[in-house]
């Protein structure tokens, strides 16, 4: 049911999109080039580009990664975000390269944290609506699908609703694990959100709970809390087929303090039973409390260390993905 490849945001350092501030910090940076051969090693059918590696190239660098990547049997996605880049900025891309979803992330608030920016809530959902029908607009004539992901900020009825308020091209771009930071279960987000899924984020967490809440801390999909094959079984009830890329969450921990109260500061109520099934689905495989979380990332080990760190967790995640029949074998 799931056509399965890659995204580049669990490779950050590997790809040279996350460095400790210094121009020699990673030399070894493989970049848009390094990422498209991983996505080969692991028998990727979608590609998900991270659209800043495409902005500056010429219309004759972007038809032949078209042709290059249809050679590669690869799908190809763009990755953008309103508060990234101008409102359809990754159109041009998508176009050039044949792509007919646009991944998009809708704010920079993450854990779920809605009063962490100082923002005012209602008036950032204002302008969040509106720069969807907006890019909705620009991409109407174009074939290309918006994708409106669920990044640690909006939960699943907001992202639905935004759906229909914007029009036929616009859908959800479902990350799976990014349900538990806005305090809903994963099954529960699922099954409100499905029918307008257009792609999706395996993505996996392992939980620690802390006195504030709880940390969610990077793993290989399938090593974690997320029921995987459940989800796929409620995406499948409503779709015949569907994009997903394996994402690795990122090389910090999210810590989502819901046990303080003014975490829940621009929340509506949530019902108790609602509550508890986020709770207990997030204590599947959890951390021991004392456990230490930090990747190597946060413990600043050397670049070599955070690339084998990468590497292993992207290749155990795509044999996970397999074991369980969700991510196709090797090309024949």
């Amino acid at each position: 049911m799931l056509q399965v490849g890659l995204n580049p945001y669990g490779l950050t350092y590997t790809l040279g999109l996350q460095g400790r501030g210094t121009p020699r910090e990673n030399p070894q940076a493989r970049g848009l080039e390094g990422f498209i051969d991983i996505a080969t090693e692991i028998g990727a059918r979608i590609i998900e580009i991270h659209n800043g590696w495409l902005t500056g190239m010429s219309d004759d660098a972007l038809a032949a990664l078209r042709h290059r990547l249809a050679g590669l049997g690869m799908v190809p996605i763009v990755s953008s975000g309103l508060p990234h880049e101008p409102h359809g900025a990754a159109i041009r891309s998508a176009v050039a390269l044949g792509a007919k979803t646009i991944r998009l992330a809708l704010t920079r608030i993450l854990c779920g944290d809605r009063a962490a920016l100082g923002a005012d809530w209602p008036a950032l959902v204002a302008d969040v609506r509106d720069g969807i029908r907006r890019y909705a607009a620009l991409a109407d004539d174009t074939g290309v699908m918006l994708a409106i992901e669920n990044h640690q900020d909006f939960g699943s009825q907001e992202l639905v609703d935004f759906c229909e308020e914007a029009g036929p091209n616009v859908g959800i771009c479902f990350d799976i694990a990014n349900s538990f930071p806005v305090a809903e279960a994963p099954l529960d987000f699922a099954r409100r959100a499905a029918a307008k899924v257009r792609h999706v984020h395996l993505k996996d967490y392992n939980v620690q709970f802390t006195d504030e809440g709880y940390r969610l801390v990077r793993c290989a999909i399938g090593d974690g809390a997320m029921p995987i094959a459940d989800i796929v079984a409620i995406l499948a009830e409503h779709h015949q087929s569907l994009t997903a890329s394996i994402e690795i969450a990122a090389l910090e921990a999210r810590h989502v303090r819901l046990l303080r109260p003014e975490w829940w500061s621009g929340y509506p109520p949530i019902f108790a039973p609602e509550f508890a099934a986020c709770f207990a689905a997030a204590r599947h495989r959890r951390l021991p409390d004392d456990a230490d979380y930090r990747t190597p990332w946060e413990r600043e080990e050397d670049g070599q260390t955070l690339i084998d760190y990468e590497l292993s967790q992207v290749r155990r995640s795509a044999a996970n993905m397999k074991a369980l029949g969700i991510m196709q074998g090797e090309r024949g």
